[in-house]
């Protein structure tokens, strides 16, 4: 149990439909039956039936007392649920079961059902910081350029997975236009020429084992603004690697800064990626952090530290 016996009223909340479509009550229940389900906690079970239905839910689990909201779903039910936990002290905890499972990843939370449940169950309590597009929170990244129109096309997919989520990416790069970003970043003015990738990140991952920012941490009070340029097909396709192994530093042409607050002026309107779903915004927005503001659950062996931070790499 989670902190000393703190926890007693638990809410499960699951959509059967997230991910992969394996949400089912039976498959739920099985997970949690050993470990949350058991004598001295409260456990109730419900499905989010839509992003409002899930948020009411979870508002009236802080309004009743409860002390854990168990997520059963992907980055952009996390991102539903958590929205709503956000500055409370009910605490979130993420069994993994969407597409890419970037909150999951970065957490070391096992992608099997059970081994997450227990591994949470036996877990810690920690806070950790909340990014903002204007009023919207997020927890795993925001993506401005490509990324935001792959999200676009992987939604049209009747298939989900990682496999389809890469053929929207390659499929995407061949349509994105770049665009002129114009950016204050903590006071200091910066212009990204029509940048491919132009990702902000509170975690170390997109999703499906991409690290977009290797050294993003969660409680250091800051963002991390990673800026690929508009390179050519083939050098992407050659430096992919380094996306999955931890290493997209070490490309020539990627630059990064941590910040606590951006203002962002683009050329046009257009979509933003915001833990993978998508939200429309205007040519100018804002983006900041929130330190501190979300306490999750966590496997007790990847319970952050704060962090020496480096301020930018590459202006």
């Amino acid at each position: 149990m989670t902190d000393s016996g703190k926890v007693r009223k638990v809410r499960a909340l699951y959509n059967p439909k997230s991910g992969l479509g394996l949400n089912s009550a039976e498959t739920v229940r099985a997970a949690l039956q050993e470990t949350w389900d058991v004598p001295g906690i409260d456990l109730t079970y419900q499905v989010s039936k839509s992003a409002e239905d899930g948020i009411a839910k979870t508002r009236r689990a802080v309004e009743d007392g409860v002390d854990t909201v168990i997520v059963i779903g992907g980055d952009g039910m996390v991102n539903t649920i958590g929205s709503a936990l956000v500055g409370t002290e009910t605490a979130l905890a993420v069994l993994p079961a969407g597409s890419g499972n970037g909150f999951a990843r970065h957490f070391d939370i096992p992608l099997q059902l059970e081994k997450a449940s227990k591994l949470l169950f036996e877990g810690v309590r920690q806070k950790i910081d909340v990014g903002f597009v204007d009023d919207r929170p997020f927890f795993v990244t925001c993506g401005l350029a490509w990324d935001a129109d792959l999200v676009e096309s992987f939604e049209e997919s009747p298939v989900r997975g990682v496999l389809p989520y890469v053929f929207a990416g390659i499929y995407e790069w061949f349509r994105y236009e770049p665009q002129v970003f114009h950016l204050d970043v903590d006071g200091v003015e910066l212009t990204a020429q029509k940048p491919i990738v132009l990702t902000v990140a509170n975690l170390t991952q997109y999703g499906g084992g991409a690290q977009i920012a290797p050294d993003a941490s969660p409680i250091d009070g800051t963002l991390e603004l990673v800026e690929v340029p508009d390179i050519d097909p083939v050098t992407f396709v050659t430096q992919m690697r380094r996306l999955f192994d931890g290493s997209i530093k070490e490309i020539e042409q990627v630059r990064t800064r941590s910040f606590k607050r951006m203002v962002v002026k683009r050329e046009r309107d257009g979509a933003v990626q915001v833990d993978g779903e998508l939200l429309k915004k205007g040519k100018e927005f804002v983006i900041e952090v929130r330190p501190l503001a979300l306490e999750i659950i966590v496997p007790k062996d990847r319970q952050h530290k704060r962090p020496i931070h480096r301020r930018f790499r590459g202006e």
